[in-house]
């Protein structure tokens, strides 16, 4: 069995006359017998649909607030995609109605869909794809960033690897094949986290038979643990906005061949969204090949990988450390980063913030605490 998973698709830009025209060639005729070769072919679509005779409002959140109409939908069934993953952290940006919208377009255009629904148990079900005598199973599951559905409340199927790991237990009950499809990581940065590391090969152990992640904007690497490929960064599938020239725009399909005694991969570089909107196979992949290669070695070597995250780590910690202070606006922010404004935070108010973090009752604790209070706050707007 051939599945195909493309990474991050998300509506904008320079897509959004294309679309309005429905010149869906213009964007994937490149890779639609690609797409079109393989049994099952799986795209991350990363958008609420807002249907033209509906209003939607915007949920309050950190980041842009993501959305597109039903051609966005219409273009990737021509692509030949068959199936959506929808567990993310933009599904939710227009609220309920948005993302069961998104579900409901996708259905109509022949699209399964997986990884968010009406509630929690929707959006945690397992999706199988039956191929003559093999079965998939497919879960999708994305970190925690204003998407995730509750017991009464639509969303995204969070990441947790207890759920997970019970998903994969009934899968295998199920299933010849089982792929877990996971939306996280660092923003463009090209490495996996320790965490992230050690999660997807849990998933491994547990009886998955590929781990695929997107969400970084970038591409990362792969590895083979116990035999099983574990893919930590697809990059953007396509996905517009005004960089150029860089591993924004730059990514790969996965390609893996199920058979009853191995899974195979096969890495398919493309350039998406450059000097037009689309995706296009790439050329001349020496030195793409070269680079992921580097990052491959980085992977293979936990030391290495400590070190690299380390230093990522040290470039953000005095935009992380502001974000504590009182201060309300950028001007001031910009005063203390230059050491002109003092610190109101002291050494033990310090060691309060990791424990209120690092613990796991106390973060328990915090986030309903923080939850609380926003849902308070919009209430009373």
């Amino acid at each position: 069995m051939k599945v195909l998973v493309a990474g991050d698709y998300a509506y904008g830009n320079r897509l959004k006359e294309i679309l309005k025209k429905k010149a869906y060639g213009e964007l994937f005729d490149d890779v639609k017998d690609i797409v079109g070769n393989a049994d099952v072919a799986i795209v991350n679509y990363e958008n609420p649909v807002l249907l033209a005779d509906k209003k939607y409002t915007p949920i309050p959140k950190n980041g842009p607030n993501l959305q597109s109409p039903i051609e966005a939908v219409n273009a990737i069934a021509y692509a030949g995609f068959n199936v959506a993953t929808l567990a993310n952290n933009h599904i939710m940006d227009y609220g309920a109605d948005g993302c069961l919208d998104a579900i409901s377009a996708m259905n109509e255009a022949g699209i399964s869909t997986i990884g968010a629904g009406a509630d929690l148990s929707a959006a945690g079900s397992v999706l199988y794809k039956k191929l003559n005598d093999r079965t998939l199973a497919i879960i999708n599951c994305c970190e925690h960033e204003f998407s995730i559905a509750d017991d009464s409340s639509a969303g995204a199927n969070p990441l947790n690897p207890v759920s997970q790991f019970y998903s994969i237990l009934d899968a295998r009950k199920n299933a010849d094949y089982v792929m877990v499809i996971v939306h996280g990581g660092h923003e463009h940065f090209q490495l996996p986290s320790l965490r992230m590391q050690d999660t997807y090969r849990f998933f491994i152990d547990a009886g998955a038979d590929a781990v695929i992640n997107h969400h970084q904007h970038c591409f990362s690497g792969y590895e083979f643990y116990k035999g099983r490929p574990i893919v930590y960064g697809l990059g953007n599938f396509c996905f517009d906005n005004s960089m150029r020239n860089s591993k924004w725009n730059e990514g790969y399909m996965a390609m893996l061949d199920f058979s009853d005694s191995e899974v195979s991969l096969e890495v398919m570089p493309y350039i998406q969204c450059n000097e037009k909107p689309g995706v296009f196979m790439m050329g001349d992949r020496t030195s793409f090949d070269r680079r992921l290669s580097e990052i491959n070695a980085i992977i293979s070597d936990k030391s290495e990988l400590k070190k690299e995250l380390a230093s990522y780590y040290e470039s953000g910690n005095k935009f992380l450390a502001l974000q504590y202070e009182p201060y309300s606006n950028r001007y001031f922010r910009k005063l203390r980063s230059l050491g002109l404004f003092p610190s109101f935070i002291s050494e033990s108010k310090w060691l309060t913030l990791l424990n209120l973090t690092e613990c796991e009752a106390h973060r328990d604790k915090l986030l309903y605490m923080m939850h609380r209070k926003i849902s308070k706050n919009a209430s009373e707007k």
